[in-house]
């Protein structure tokens, strides 16, 4: 089953106070995109890898590229306006047919074991979404007041969202009008019931500078495991 990886990386960095944005940000000496695309081809060297970048930031990564000695295949696509057009120009550029993981560039944690099993998933049920637990005691704020809702009834959605490529270009060429917080609700709005999976605790979106400090622990405490 040909598989492809389609990582979005059109953050600013904006949340990070930088204006380096954060995809290109060092995390153990290497830039947080380099981890996450090298991540996926170690779980498995035939994925293709499709990076969704800002027009203005592709010759600043192809020096990145120069400058670390990056020579991990991926190819590049002009991201949109939004994540939304971003994904949609990607999945565009992929003419085979087969399983595509949609990833964010700012996960570069992500395991060998859940990007394995994602795709397994997808290929079984058609799509494969990984989620977390929520540890937290939640409320629900509406019309100025709050009150207590169960937290069991609630997952916390990551990335890679993994999809049949053709089902999910379906849906992307469908959707108009609808605000979407994700690419499984892209999926949902035309009409697909999701497949949640498990989801891993390490698989962070760094987004603050704190998630950063999180991320260097994560990655010391992985290699006191080995």
């Amino acid at each position: 089953m040909n598989k492809t990886a389609i990582i979005v990386a059109g953050g600013r960095g904006l949340r990070m106070g930088q204006e380096i944005p954060k995809q290109f940000l060092l995390l153990n000496n290497l830039p947080i995109l380099m981890h996450t695309i090298s991540a996926f081809k170690n779980a498995d060297s035939k994925t293709n890898i499709v990076v969704a970048l800002p027009k203005d930031h592709i010759e600043y990564w192809k020096n990145l590229c120069l400058t670390h000695n990056f020579t991990t295949e991926h190819r590049l696509v002009e991201g949109g306006e939004t994540r939304f057009n971003s994904v949609k120009n990607a999945l565009h550029s992929i003419e085979n047919q087969g399983l595509v993981a949609i990833h964010d560039g700012v996960r570069p944690l992500i395991s060998t074991e859940l990007i394995n099993r994602a795709f397994d998933e997808a290929e079984k049920n058609g799509n494969a979404i990984p989620c977390c637990d929520m540890n937290d005691s939640m409320r629900q704020i509406s019309d100025g007041k709050n009150f207590a809702v169960n937290r069991t009834e609630y997952k916390s959605i990551q990335t890679p969202q993994t999809f049949q490529t053709q089902l999910i270009k379906e849906a992307f060429d469908k959707a108009i009008g609808i605000f979407f917080t994700d690419d499984a609700s892209v999926f949902e709005a035309h009409g697909n019931t999701i497949n949640l999976i498990k989801g891993d605790d390490f698989n962070i979106k760094i987004t603050t500078t704190k998630d950063l400090l999180i991320a260097k622990a994560i990655i010391d405490y992985k290699n006191l495991q080995k």
